[in-house]
């Protein structure tokens, strides 16, 4: 099947690389000359395991192309994939400028029948959008061509995208027309044969689904890491909380680990997306969401006040940080509960040394030449004279480290632990001072 991917950012590379992986015949297009440029030789401009490996493979085979040109990206697939960013607007609403640009310019040059897919993550009522503003076009040039508009939301992890996509727990499409279902069950058939996973919705359904999922799994975390602040004042420890009540089949282990805060580029916007949407579309206040998200604004900052309430000001300190992307298995920055830790830090007169096995170019990017910040080459390097190690990350190569070297690069044996990766007991058995969260 031809298939075209507008947007070759996470969602739309992951997409365009996967459904070329199953023999699709798929091109991707991106504004950005330089990075189609990056891509069709090789390379790519997001860290996520296997994908480059995928990509390469798929282009060489010829299954897999990338362009600038609108009109023939627009020609060359039935069915058209809107990958494109929807950033948070000031108000907190979902940005749609890119998409509904997207289907004008498909709306402007299309000439047969196309099935236009909504693949970002967009508000209820947005498929209705995209659907006016390609018929706006069509009536401009006099011409009536066929199309559909179908909701496809994504379900993907950072980090484990590509295995998400290729062995997917549901598909979900939001359609009305009989024959863009019937496309898009052909287009996922390879994905669902041991067993059926699409789920066929309307269209408003389908895009309400992609912000509840997100919504849900983002109010879990903000419910665990206040449950673990007050473990922490009540004496209690919340890893055994967890498993306490993880155990209980209605409730399931899934996204009950307490830390820091959540970041990255979903659950933040989408939080803030559908509170916004039901106040200003349906009039209604999402109480329980608007606390979610205050509960993690509030928790980015757990990690400062653990650091105050040890040393007291924080002028001419110097910290270790360990991990710097808001999630592992990838560089993305984007809301990231280190950020606020490093500011926090900075504004209290502190320096750090940081490290991340993927995400300092990103940092880098982001805090720019800062002196108050250092790079290290390795976990090691980072502990170098600091007055404490603190755990922003939970990469594997932090879970089981050489704790007699940690102890002999820190000024004092100190960690902050953020992510609640080693067992107090332990820890303070290696003789180091532990504080984690909840515990």
């Amino acid at each position: 099947m031809k298939v075209t991917v507008i947007g070759t950012g996470y969602v739309g590379l992951v997409s365009g690389t996967c459904l070329a992986e199953v023999g699709n015949d798929v091109l991707c297009l991106d504004v950005d000359a330089e990075k189609i440029r990056i891509l069709e030789e090789g390379g790519v401009p997001i860290f996520e395991p296997g994908l480059q490996e995928m990509v390469r493979r798929n282009v060489a085979a010829g299954r897999l192309h990338f362009t600038t040109d609108v009109q023939r990206a627009v020609d060359h697939g039935t069915i058209q994939f809107i990958a494109v960013g929807t950033p948070p607007d000031e108000d907190g609403s979902a940005d749609l400028k890119y998409v509904l640009a997207a289907a004008r310019n498909i709306g402007r040059l299309m000439t047969d029948f196309k099935v236009v897919v909504d693949k970002s993550t967009v508000p209820v009522g947005t498929g209705a959008k995209v659907k006016a503003a390609i018929a706006d076009e069509l009536q401009k040039r006099g011409v009536e061509v066929p199309y559909s508009v179908v909701s496809n939301p994504e379900f993907l992890k950072e980090g484990a995208a590509v295995e998400d996509f290729m062995r997917p727990d549901r598909v979900v499409i939001g359609a009305e027309d009989e024959q863009a279902i019937f496309l898009m069950r052909a287009l996922y058939a390879p994905f669902q044969r041991n067993h059926e996973r699409l789920i066929v919705t309307d269209v408003k359904s389908a895009e309400l689904t992609k912000y509840a999922a997100n919504a849900m799994l983002a109010t879990r975390i903000s419910f665990m890491n206040e449950l673990a602040n007050l473990a922490e004042k009540l004496g209690a420890d919340i890893e055994m909380v967890r498993q306490g009540i993880g155990s209980d089949p209605r409730i399931g282990y899934h996204f009950l680990y307490p830390g820091c805060g959540y970041g990255g580029s979903c659950f933040p916007k989408d939080v803030k997306a559908l509170i916004k949407t039901a106040a200003d579309d349906a009039g209604i206040g999402l109480k329980v969401l608007r606390a979610v998200e205050e509960a993690n604004d509030a928790q980015k900052h757990v990690l400062t006040e653990k650091l105050k309430a040890r040393f007291g000001d924080l002028t001419g300190r110097h910290f270790a940080v360990w991990g710097l992307a808001f999630k592992p298995n990838t560089d993305d920055m984007r809301e990231a509960p280190s950020r606020e830790l490093i500011a926090d830090l900075f504004a209290a007169g502190a320096t750090v040394s940081a490290y991340d096995p993927v995400a300092m170019d990103e940092a880098r990017r982001i805090f720019g030449d800062d002196s108050r910040l250092r790079f290290a080459a390795s976990p090691r390097e980072a502990l170098r004279d600091a007055d404490a190690l603190v755990i922003v990350t939970e990469w594997k190569e932090f879970r089981s480290p050489d704790f007699d070297a940690i102890k002999s690069e820190l000024k004092q044996p100190l960690i902050f632990d953020g992510r609640n990766l080693y067992d107090p007991k332990f820890v303070r058995g290696m003789g180091i001072d532990y504080l984690a969260i909840g515990r």
